[in-house]
């Protein structure tokens, strides 16, 4: 009786804390994502499935580096490199982070203008719509009943799953190709190496740290709730990558193993998936892109306003209402507005942009990394939570690795 009553303690505090680090992870499978796991399914087959288990590892790692910060010292990510490092360095990092996540921002608005053209709605109606909607779900909101949504909008991800069993793939083969490791020649190949840091960068993107561990701080997550935390850090980054993998051997099964190498967007891909794996199939990769799609065009401008406003100073929180946060939520709606307005000019090309900011993503995560680094191993900040010697050698890997890809892949680019 007294383990039954123990184990419901814990369940109930598991349920108290679960949110931040589920809803950061699965935000990750946005439309950038989705067309960036797309194409790397379509274009290389099976073949850059090696690397989601590495990923994957350096994605809990780090995700629980901002949540463990988080708990520990009650402030954001930019609060603390503003307190440690300055002003001008949190601005320069602010600036850089607008940017990179104004292009994400712009892939999840054509995420829902191509998912809805799926089922004949034009996106001149279901972008300003949607966008209308993202709005109001944040301004309107309280913290509790945005993540009740975005928790319940996290579990259509299955879709995916559904998706990839449907396709038909070799098991056999994308099992062996997740296990087997790369040759050295493959990173001779331009277009290798940049989807490798694109499916980097679109899994462990810089904006996620910000957002995870301001969620942290704002649902109140403590030091001595951090546990049970960081279970809902590593289920989150589990469930994700195994949405990518399959979205990857869906693409792989479908578009690469019938010459379809060329997607111009991830909705091209849903397309292509009904003549070779049916209707349910089409259907349900379409709708994952619509829900990822708008999913995510909620939390990449949170993220972004969070990250901003405290480097700066500035209230911040969806918990609180406009008049006493009003910074934050004019950030948030001029990145809503200027995303869906993109969208709705004409010949731009969407795909390549939302692949390229997945690149960025990757380009910059090493600068993020190295702060966190730096805080995470400060023991006035945080005291006995400090990192353990196995993280800080995955995450500085991690980083270092990400370094000699960019490099890699620009000389490699001059030399072809």
């Amino acid at each position: 009786m007294w383990k039954l009553r123990h184990w419901k303690t814990r369940i109930l505090l598991f349920l108290a804390v679960v949110g931040p680090g589920f809803i950061t992870a699965n935000v990750d499978n946005d439309a950038g994502g989705i067309y960036t796991y797309s194409a790397a399914g379509a274009q290389f087959g099976y073949v850059l499935l090696w690397t989601m288990i590495p990923i994957t590892v350096a994605l809990i790692v780090v995700q629980e580096m901002s949540a463990r910060m988080g708990a520990v010292t009650g402030k954001g990510l930019s609060d603390l490199i503003r307190e440690e490092y300055g002003l001008r360095i949190t601005v320069l990092l602010m600036i850089g982070l607008v940017v990179t996540n104004f292009g994400n921002v712009v892939a999840e608005f054509a995420g829902i203008a191509s998912s809805l053209e799926l089922f004949n709605i034009p996106r001149y109606v279901s972008v300003p719509v949607c966008a209308v909607i993202v709005w109001l779900l944040v301004v309107k909101g309280t913290y509790k009943s945005v993540e009740k949504i975005f928790l319940a909008a996290s579990f259509f991800y299955f879709a995916y799953i559904l998706a990839g069993v449907l396709a038909g793939p070799h098991w056999r083969e994308a099992a062996i190709a997740t296990v087997r490791p790369p040759t050295a020649r493959a990173f001779d190949n331009a277009p290798y190496l940049y989807m490798v840091i694109g499916l980097v960068g679109t899994t462990i993107a810089p904006w996620m740290q910000f957002y995870l561990q301001a969620s942290i701080v704002e649902k109140g997550v403590t030091a001595r709730q951090y546990v049970i935390s960081r279970l809902d850090v590593i289920t989150g980054c589990i469930f994700t990558d195994v949405v990518a993998w399959f979205i990857v051997v869906a693409c792989a099964a479908t578009l690469y193993a019938h010459g379809h190498r060329d997607v111009e967007s991830a909705a091209d891909a849903a397309q292509a998936l009904r003549p070779l794996a049916g209707d349910y199939a089409y259907i349900l990769f379409s709708a994952g892109l619509f829900n990822a799609s708008l999913f995510a065009a909620s939390i990449l401008p949170i993220s972004t306003a969070y990250a901003v406003c405290e480097g700066l100073g500035f209230e911040s929180g969806v918990g609180k209402k406009f008049s006493e946060a009003p910074f934050f939520y004019w950030l948030y709606t001029i990145l809503i507005a200027l995303g869906a307005g993109v969208i709705l000019m004409p010949r731009i090309p969407l795909v390549k942009i939302s692949i390229l900011s997945q690149v960025v993503n990757g380009m910059v995560l090493p600068f993020v990394l190295i702060f966190m680094l730096l805080l995470a191993n400060k023991h006035e900040l945080m005291g006995k939570h400090t990192n353990s010697r196995l993280f800080n050698i995955i995450a500085w890997t991690t980083t270092v690795v990400m370094v000699s890809l960019t490099i890699g892949w620009f000389i490699t680019l001059r030399a072809q």
